[in-house]
Formats: C-alpha cells, structure tokens, sequence
C-alpha cells in the first residue's frame, strides 16, 4: 500500500504526479482486484453447493454485463487516484490535519475505524440519495444501475461524476481528522469487503441476522440487491441499515424476503449431477 503516514518534508506536485498518484492507483487497483476476485471464488464454490439455494435472482449477468463493470470500475480506479493525490499533497505539506502521529493503541484504532464507517455510511445514503433525483440520475448514477443483476465486479461501476463523489470521502476526512494510518487501511479493507458482499447476488448471513435487534442494523447482499433490482428509492445505505430505517426509506418487505431467502431447505444434489429419470 501506499505509505499513508506521508514524507514530513515538502511534497511538490510534480513528486505528487511522479510517485503518489503511481501508488494510490496501484493501492486501489489491488484492492478491487483482491476484493472482486475472492469474492467471485466464494460464490462460485457456493453456487457448487447446496447453499446455492441462497441466490437472491433468477437472471444471471451476461457478458456484456461484466465488460461494462470491469471497464468502467478500471476509470473509477483513476479517478480515485487523481481525487487522492492532490489530497495527500496537502496533507504532506501541512495544509490538512493529515494523519496521526505516533502509535494508537488497539481501543484508539477501532474507535476511528467504528467512527469512519459511521461517517461514511452517512456520506454515502445522503450522496446516493441525492443523485438519484431525478435531475441527476441519468447523468450521475444510471451507469451503476445497469447492474441491475449486480456482480461483485460492479464495486466501483460507476460514472466519473459518482467516482470523484465516492472518493471524495477520504480526502475530506483527512483534511480535518488526524487518522492512525492503521486505521484508514483497515476501513479501507471493510469498504471493499462490504462493497463486493452487496454486490454479490448471494445471500451470505445467517438466518435471523436481519431481524435480530443488533445485527439487524447492518446492511445485507438482499438490502443492497433489492436496491438495484427494481427498488431504486429503498436501501440507500451501505454498512448499516439505520438511515433508511429513520428516513423511511428501508424496503417495506426486506426483512420478510431475508427470512424467506435464508429458510430455503438447501439443495439435495450438486449441479453437476443429473435429474432422475
């Protein structure tokens, strides 16, 4: 990764283009790739099993499909780096808060981690619901919406206009929040994970997750791909599901459809062995 606690010494703009934005995009990059590929290997070996009963839609994504989220996620990975660059130019030459100096014990970390994904979750509902008003959803978000049988390639499919909003996040907090490196990579990490998962199109969580009273307040694949298979003003948020519980926006049945997707008796027979006659 990218050395995220910054060189203490001036930064010119031409270092920044030589040597930060390299980073960045190869950080990033490599995150979509670990992140899209594990998945799929997941979803493939449950799509073998008899969990793959847990499917949330009939359709499968066709080629076109995974072509246009490979190469449009492949622009947003730029774009992220020229949002991030400018960004840590600042940051290493003192005109933002920057990152935390020093060694943050263990409590310290995860209380920044627990604080970015809060802050983040609600960047992102009030952002993804604001561009899909009606003005800005064709300009903005309709490229997303395409996935509409999302697969976990389509993370980052996003038009540049939503990529310079997506990671707009990051450079602002660390212009005002002073972050253990530490704890930036490890949300970084969740982002990804929970991006891929809610993109996946298989139901992972155990049954009873999305009605008990903690865990329910975190987001699921079925949240998510409710969203993007024909409910596009419900399940706006990404990790948790307490904005669009609050603003009312939550899918009237997501948690009946939860209950039904994860009560399904798991298949007797792999795919690869024949009907009986």
């Amino acid at each position: 990764m990218p050395d995220l606690s910054m060189p203490q010494q001036p930064l010119t703009l031409l270092d920044a283009a030589s040597r930060v934005f390299p980073n960045i995009f190869l950080f990033d990059g490599g995150r979509y790739v670990i992140g899209t590929l594990l998945m799929t290997a997941i979803i493939f070996a449950v799509m073998r099993s008899p969990w793959r009963v847990r499917r949330l839609q009939t359709r499968f994504a066709r080629a076109a499909d995974y072509r246009r989220e490979l190469l449009a996620s492949a622009r947003s990975v730029i774009i992220y780096a020229l949002v991030s660059t400018p960004s840590l130019w600042l940051t290493a030459n003192g005109y933002t808060a920057g990152f935390y100096q020093g060694v943050p014990s263990w409590p310290e970390t995860l209380a920044y981690v627990g604080l970015l994904l809060v802050a983040h979750d609600s960047w992102f509902y009030w952002m993804h619901r604001t561009i899909h008003h009606r003005r800005l959803f064709r300009h903005v978000h309709a490229l997303h919406h395409k996935s509409v049988t999302p697969t976990p390639f389509a993370a980052y499919s996003f038009n540049w206009l939503e990529a310079v909003f997506e990671a707009l996040f990051v450079s602002l907090w660390v212009a005002f929040v002073p972050t253990p490196w530490i704890a930036m990579f490890s949300f970084l990490g969740i982002m990804m994970v929970r991006n891929v998962m809610g993109h996946c199109g298989v139901e992972l969580m155990p049954r009873g997750f999305a009605d008990h009273w903690f865990w329910g307040l975190f987001a699921t694949t079925t949240h998510h791909d409710l969203h993007h298979n024909g409910s596009f003003n419900h399940n706006f948020g990404l990790y948790f599901t307490v904005w669009d519980r609050l603003m009312g926006t939550e899918h009237p049945r997501y948690r009946e459809i939860f209950r039904e997707v994860t009560s399904r008796p798991l298949a007797q027979r792999s795919p690869a062995q024949p009907e009986p006659a």
